[in-house]
């Protein structure tokens, strides 16, 4: 696929380096000729200097041709301005903007072909907070990740010796956990001076304590399943109630905010250096929500603060360096759990393992409604995990067993790559390539969706939406061939 990215930035070069990694043709356009550089030099792409609202440079860019844009840049206007040039001057098919103001929303008229016919909306803060959001609902998880709007989810969960399932093998998961119907896809094993390792999921693999295990799971059995790997009644269970966020900036003003409106008796304080950002905070947010101006790393500030008696410790300023030490001094001090957001992949690297429960990537978080668009096939979901080496994704089952080489078929005859898993099946969904109800028909109420743990017996059918873990990136094209319905097929 031939994509144009503007935008050279930390959200453009992450999104580059991905696309690149899977054999798409990039071209990158930024005003800045030195960073463009710098991005050839360690990615393989091509830059071209100049605005992306003038014909002249996307022509450059190759917009004649070119499959789709997504424009990243600093400013709103022009990433809106730019999806309209390419729209209107190039008919550039699909064009993905960045746009922080919430006044641009997916069903905007604004956004349609006679506006910036923009195709879609993607705000990283937006996806930032809603993700982080998840975290505290669901604290035991590393990742949380959803499906068909939340009908089925992904958890990532560090195994916790002293629970259920933990030191026994996945055969045992029915025995051992009755109550939770789960399918676990992946387990990375960490061990001493080397990188994590890939572990199948067979029926004897052992679950060990230390383990990231990746299981899937119905919505409604999530608690469930985290407590299998990751609650050990000794330890006893405490829900998140007490909440600090160090950096009162977009993240962290729009994170607050949204912890408020869920209604939940969250206790929450926010650390801001600038007094007058402190201000804004204290005028923009409700009374319950205390605002602090003060350093997230100055350690009297945190315990005089209590910071031993926090659940959940936020560091959201824009200063990876500032946010790795807050966190490190907030779990020394007796944090619960610390979350740091990290846009450097190479810093997220190196934190994996260390006292830093989560390192999040803002880039990494919003990577999958991008990808969504890039895969081949019908893809409707894509979830980048582990920063970029595994993904999910949901993929829907088209055709008949003629035309089709998973319909029809039980599990255990697909050929899939070695190490990918089918976790589950969303059966019941509404086909969204169905028409209206034909006018003198009367509309058929549809049968609740249901969600199918994945056996080896169980029988793909037509329109299944399929959610399979795929542990190497390189896997993803044969799992995109797999699921092509033949030419017959219409």
């Amino acid at each position: 696929m031939k994509i144009i990215i503007l935008g050279a930035g930390r959200i453009g070069e992450s999104v580059a380096g991905t696309l690149v990694s899977e054999r798409n043709d990039i071209t990158v356009i930024d005003t800045d000729a030195a960073r463009l550089r710098d991005l050839e030099e360690r990615i393989e792409l091509r830059g071209v200097v100049g605005s992306g609202i003038e014909p002249d440079v996307l022509a450059e860019a190759g917009a004649r041709d070119a499959d789709m844009l997504i424009a990243c840049a600093a400013q709103d206007e022009t990433n809106l301005v730019c999806c309209k040039v390419a729209h209107q001057v190039f008919g550039i098919p699909t064009r993905i903007a960045r746009v922080r103001s919430n006044a641009f929303k997916d069903d905007s008229p604004l956004l349609g072909k006679d506006g910036f016919a923009v195709d879609r909306v993607i705000c990283p803060e937006e996806s930032l907070t809603r993700y982080i959001g998840k975290l505290v609902e669901y604290p035991e998880a590393l990742q949380v990740r959803e499906f068909a709007d939340g009908l089925a989810c992904l958890v990532a969960v560090r195994a916790v010796a002293g629970a259920p399932l933990v030191r026994h093998s996945i055969a045992e998961l029915r025995e051992c956990v009755p109550g939770a119907d789960m399918r676990i896809v992946g387990i990375y094993r960490r061990l001493e001076n080397e990188p994590d390792r890939f572990i199948s999921c067979e029926g004897k693999t052992l679950i060990e304590p230390g383990d990231e295990v990746f299981v899937l799971s119905a919505r409604e059995h999530l608690k469930a399943v985290l407590s299998a790997l990751h609650f050990d009644e000794r330890a006893g269970r405490r829900d998140v109630e007490r909440i600090m966020i160090a950096g009162g900036g977009r993240v962290g003003l729009r994170l607050a905010r949204q912890l408020v409106e869920t209604g939940r008796n969250y206790q929450i304080k926010v650390l801001e250096r600038d007094h007058a950002r402190c201000v804004q905070l204290a005028a923009e947010l409700p009374g319950n929500v205390l605002v602090l101006n003060g350093d997230g790393t100055d350690e009297d500030l945190l315990e005089d603060e209590g910071i031993e008696n926090i659940d959940l410790f936020l560091a959201l300023t824009s200063d990876d360096e500032d946010n790795i030490m807050a966190s490190l001094l907030a779990k020394r001090l007796g944090a619960r759990r610390v979350l740091a957001l990290i846009n450097r992949r190479s810093y997220a690297d190196l934190m994996h393992g260390t006292q830093i429960d989560i390192a999040l990537s803002p880039a990494q978080t919003m990577l999958g409604e991008l990808l969504a668009y890039v895969r081949r096939g019908d893809v409707q979901a894509v979830h980048s995990l582990r920063r970029g080496v595994a993904e999910a994704l949901e993929i829907v089952a088209r055709g008949d067993r003629k035309t089709s080489r998973v319909v029809g078929r039980r599990i255990s005859e697909l050929q899939l790559p070695k190490g990918a898993q089918v976790g589950l099946i969303m059966r019941g969904l509404p086909d969204l390539d169905e028409g209206a109800t034909p006018a003198g028909e009367a509309a058929l109420v549809p049968a609740p969706a249901k969600v199918i743990i994945a056996r080896g017996d169980t029988v793909i059918e037509s329109n299944d939406h399929v959610v399979i873990f795929v542990p190497r990136k390189r896997q993803l094209r044969d799992v995109e061939k797999l699921f092509r319905v033949s030419a017959t097929f219409f």
